[in-house]
């Protein structure tokens, strides 16, 4: 069967209101106790793969999840174990899960790339669970056509390391799992306790923080942009294909939105949440037609986020990457400390925020949507992209968005005024955008004859996209040296540095804009 939940953490602050709605005269207060496995070097977890055995009340039940679509639905399988058995398996210490329980059954291809002996010897017992789950049950009273009904869970407790208990991680969350009806119940539902407890999403599983336990680690590692998760054919109408980009870009967004909840300060969380929504952006607004259901208040919400993300991600990636670096080279340290507590609005802060959380979850309702039932359902995407392309390309090229190539020799930081500073700017942008749109409909529009043209362009551009970037990234480093230096004189070293570099760089980006404008275009 599938499962479709959303989770949530509950900030403090809100844990007693929210405790009073959970807590209600019909609700039911369970102990739960897990035993989760895996191998020692948990190729489970590696596969997307959670296998626990639990008590859930007087109830032991071995469940499996797996695969899903990465934003609320995953593949689930149930099964009551004999109590007696399972209680003569523990008094022996011998508990473990019984993988003959999956033949032929709809988790069976989720497992299909193992061999079942061979990984039944292999698995241990990883972790465990203690959690009181307070449930109640959620029915939408004004519809008589649809049942509509899902579970909100609330669970408190720890996760506890297999083979050592002094190691133990907190849990508090909240879930809410659809048990039958539409979608829009589920999304309406948690939007509004959202909006009133201030709840923030997390993708992260107790598995996948068991998991992080074990390993010492407090966070997972920031997730990157994965294009062949991007699920699109020539076939995909209008309504589908913008969905399968929000989609994709939403695979990128939550994980690392979810770590910076839960309190990671990682600069590459923030960098690779910051990608994920300017390249929604770039989805949203190219594609904007393709839907009526495309939200235009979205835009400048993603937009604020990514701004205040961008503000904490450039001081951070100077603490981080650019001092050591010019400390290498002899640059004596410049102390940041009071620029980065001076920042008002931390990732963590931009995160939270209500709107934000509201709109990812609106962003979630809308990529897991029927686009069939769209009035563009039998337009293909196929026959709009060309046009969509033509027209960003052709604002890259734009006369005020070209850097001055007349008198490239002389040209130094000097020479470059705030016009020129702006203008890089915007056709970093575009660049950008571009790029983002291309790997989004390269697929659809490429073809056998034209895959190495197609391949050749879009390394093309991203190696002009990224040299832009880099050069319009050191112009703000040396701004902020400069302004730095007015109040510790070490940061004249890292303005200097980064004037010379920008000096040295300037022919590099140039020629590969040449380059990039010299291509033939693949659609």
């Amino acid at each position: 069967m599938q499962e479709i939940e959303l989770k949530f953490l509950v900030p403090e602050s809100r844990l007693k209101g929210l405790m009073r709605q959970a807590k209600v005269k019909s609700s039911q207060v369970t102990q739960l106790a897990a035993y989760y496995y895996d191998t020692p070097d948990q190729q489970l977890a590696q596969a997307g793969i959670g296998l626990r055995i639990r008590k859930e009340g007087d109830t032991w039940v071995q469940t499996i999840k797996a695969g899903g679509d990465g934003l609320a639905a995953r593949l689930e399988h149930n099964a009551v174990l004999d109590n007696e058995q399972v209680q003569d398996m523990l008094d022996n210490n011998e508990l473990m899960p019984d993988l003959t329980l999956y033949k032929d059954t709809s988790i069976a291809n989720a497992i299909a790339d193992f061999k079942l002996k061979k990984l039944a010897k292999q698995l241990t017992r990883l972790y465990v669970t203690d959690v009181q789950r307070t449930t109640r049950s959620l029915i939408e009273d004004d519809n008589d056509d649809i049942n509509n009904c899902l579970e909100v869970a609330y669970d408190y407790g720890e996760i506890v390391h297999g083979t050592d208990d002094t190691q133990r991680e907190a849990i508090q969350e909240i879930e809410f799992e659809l048990v039958s009806g539409e979608l829009d119940f589920l999304f309406s539902t948690a939007k509004t306790w959202c909006k009133r407890y201030k709840l923030c999403l997390s993708t992260v599983t107790k598995a996948e923080r068991g998991g992080l336990l074990i390993n010492g680690r407090d966070h997972s590692p920031a997730v990157s942009a994965n294009l062949s998760q991007l699920q699109v054919s020539k076939d995909s109408s209008m309504p589908a294909f913008v969905r399968a980009a929000v989609h994709n870009c939403l695979l990128q967004i939550l994980p690392n939105s979810s770590a910076i909840v839960a309190g990671s300060t990682d600069v590459e969380h923030v960098l690779q949440l910051h990608t994920g929504i300017k390249r929604l952006l770039a989805a949203l607004k190219s594609f904007a037609d393709f839907s009526d259901e495309i939200n235009p208040d979205w835009l400048p919400i993603l937009q604020q986020t990514a701004v205040l993300l961008d503000d904490y991600r450039q001081l951070a990636h100077v603490v981080s990457h650019v001092e050591p670096l010019l400390q290498t080279y002899g640059a004596p340290a410049v102390d940041w400390a009071t620029d980065i507590d001076a920042i008002k609005v931390t990732p963590f802060d931009a995160v939270r925020a209500n709107d934000f959380q509201l709109t990812l979850l609106e962003l979630i309702a809308f990529a897991m949507s029927d686009p069939s039932i769209e009035p563009k359902a039998d337009h293909l995407a196929h026959d709009k992209l060309e046009k969509i392309l033509s027209k960003e390309y052709e604002k890259c090229f734009e006369s005020d968005n070209e850097p001055d190539e007349s008198s490239d020799a002389e040209l130094d930081s000097d020479d470059i005024t705030d016009d020129d500073n702006q203008a890089e700017d915007r056709l970093s942008n575009h660049l950008t955008d571009l790029l983002y749109i291309s790997e989004f409909s390269a697929s659809l529009l490429r073809k056998k004859k034209t895959k190495k043209k197609t391949t050749r362009w879009l390394k093309r551009l991203k190696k002009a996209q990224i040299a832009l970037e880099q050069h319009s990234a050191d112009s703000r480093y040396q701004q902020c040296y400069e302004l730095k230096s007015a109040t510790d004189a070490h940061a004249l070293y890292g303005a200097g540095w980064f004037t010379a570099t920008l000096d040295h760089d300037y022919d590099p980006t140039a020629k590969h804009l040449a380059k990039f404008r010299d291509s033939s275009i693949f659609w």
